[in-house]
């Protein structure tokens, strides 16, 4: 049975329809930049609310970290899916790449820093934003309630209020949730790290400092880095479950390799065994890893979809941490500073669980973990402990006063699967009614329940895509054409942006 749509009919009487973006990070600039082409000669007011000065920064992309850099070649990063030598282009023009001479590697690609990212998405944007076809407010939403006239009602932290006919939910994940154990003894201590993400987060460690980091992902070598980049030579420890950490690039030219749609899997154990047998197959032929995990990724979105949503539990649950290690990978640069602090001593891995956290006599943290593999039991004193654990899924409802508005309300509901909200196939929101809201989208990494891979940069670009079409279309059925305001060319700023 198809799944009912809660029709609301936009406010005619207006002179323009709103579109209003929350959240103007990577996902919310990227669906304001491909909504205002899709609707270029239509009147419309696309409004993005976004507190930081820049659109396109947001949590990944708006850092001062010099040693935080994209995970992939620039050749590889785009705003615009069918152009992807766009984000090359401007690193050629723009200059960025002049006062870093580490990003390039001796084989030529580009490993820019990530706010020279930011920077380009918000070149990108600047023309439209200078023309008025996109407006950027900066602020934060407090509140959003839907009226009964269908109209979304926007309150923000600087207290003003927006009426807007469709709302796009474009936020970032939620904060890392620390092991409670561990935050309800360390909170308030010196040298506890919650939220390695805070700008300024790591700035009270000393460099002799023996720093334990919990979890062993991109945050945690984004970690190391900047570590390292800062002067510290004492003893780094990182510890997750599986100790497994974030692999490094293959950057010889090679097709992706095997087939994971035909036949169809089914499971995710049926997944797992087609996965390695076309590991053993590459491996034979002479094909890194890399090629078979770049076909999955490929493949990915219909791979999720055709899985029932308890083998995509599964899949989460058993398989998720191994995948995340090897799709998403690390620049060469803090590849090799983690190379050379494993040569050197000054850092290590292990598998094993916290099973006791204490804090010493003399201002320090004692540690007692418990090894995943021999299950010997070992003890380390440290004097700093920074947690890196990913997004707190479970939180995403709380994490934001106008998400909490909204579930309140029965506009919003989990996802069956953990990871974010619930969406249709068109990514709008499904009420806890299971009805999905006309004007209500989600897009981004929110929405990875329903699409699956929805966190490398080329997915949540092409995600981006997907919104602002369905977005537009629904614009377009719902109200008769405006006519552009006097003044305003919108097709040359749109050129003029596409040509940047």
């Amino acid at each position: 049975m198809p799944m009912s749509v809660v029709d609301v009919t936009m406010d005619q009487s207006r002179a323009t329809p709103v579109i209003a973006i929350i959240g103007g990070g990577f996902t919310g600039a990227a669906c304001a930049y491909h909504l205002a082409g899709r609707l270029a000669g239509d009147a419309t007011t696309i409004v993005v609310f976004e507190p930081r000065s820049l659109l396109g920064g947001g949590l990944a992309y708006d850092t001062d970290e010099r040693a935080h850099r994209i995970n992939v070649p620039a050749s590889r990063m785009t705003l615009v899916p069918d152009d992807g030598e766009h984000f090359k282009r401007w690193l050629e023009t723009s200059g960025a790449l002049a006062d870093d001479p580490e990003a390039v590697t001796l084989d030529g690609h580009a490993f820019a820093r990530r706010s020279a990212f930011g920077r380009y998405v918000a070149d990108s944007l600047a023309p439209l934003v200078a023309s008025g076809v996109i407006e950027h407010r900066r602020s934060r939403v407090r509140a959003l309630t839907k009226a009964s006239s269908g109209l979304w009602n926007i309150v923000a932290e600087d207290g003003s209020v927006l009426e807007a006919d469709i709302i796009v939910i474009a936020t970032t994940h939620p904060s890392p949730q620390p092991p409670a154990a561990v935050d309800r003894v360390l909170a308030g201590h010196a040298g506890y790290v919650p939220d390695a993400t805070v700008p300024g987060a790591l700035s009270s460690i000393d460099s002799e400092d023996r720093v334990l980091i919990v979890g062993t992902g991109l945050t945690a070598a984004d970690v190391i880095a900047t570590l390292d980049a800062g002067g510290h030579r004492g003893l780094i420890t990182a510890v997750s479950r599986r100790g497994l950490r974030s692999r490094g690039h293959n950057l010889s030219a090679q097709e992706p390799f095997g087939e994971f749609l035909t036949p169809p899997v089914r499971s995710a154990r049926a997944l797992l065994r087609r996965v390695r047998d076309s590991l053993a197959e590459a491996a034979a032929a002479g094909v890194s890893w890399h090629a078979v995990f770049d076909r999955v990724r490929g493949q990915g979105g219909d791979i999720w979809r055709g899985l029932p949503v308890a083998e995509r539990r599964r899949l989460v649950r058993f398989l998720r941490p191994y995948w995340d290690v090897h799709r998403f990978r690390i620049a060469p640069q803090l590849e090799a500073v983690i190379d050379r602090r494993l040569a050197n001593g000054t850092l290590a891995f292990h598998a094993a669980a916290i099973s006791a956290v204490n804090r010493s006599a003399d201002g320090g943290i004692v540690v007692d973990f418990r090894s995943r593999h021999s299950r010997e039991l070992f003890q380390r004193q440290v004097d700093s402990v920074i947690i890196t654990t990913g997004p707190g899924h479970a939180a995403v409802l709380s994490s934001q006063p106008f998400l909490a508005n909204l579930a309140e309300a029965g506009d919003l509901q989990p996802d069956a699967v953990g990871l974010g909200l619930a969406v249709d196939e068109q990514s709008r929101a499904i009420r806890a009614d299971g009805r999905a809201t006309e004007t209500l989208y989600v897009a981004g990494p929110l929405a990875r329940g329903t699409f699956g891979e929805l966190m490398g940069l080329p997915q949540v670009t092409e995600h981006a895509v997907l919104v602002a079409e369905n977005v537009a279309r629904t614009v377009r059925t719902k109200l008769a054409p405006f006519s552009i305001p006097p003044g305003l060319n919108l097709e040359r700023s749109l050129s003029d942006s596409f040509r940047s």
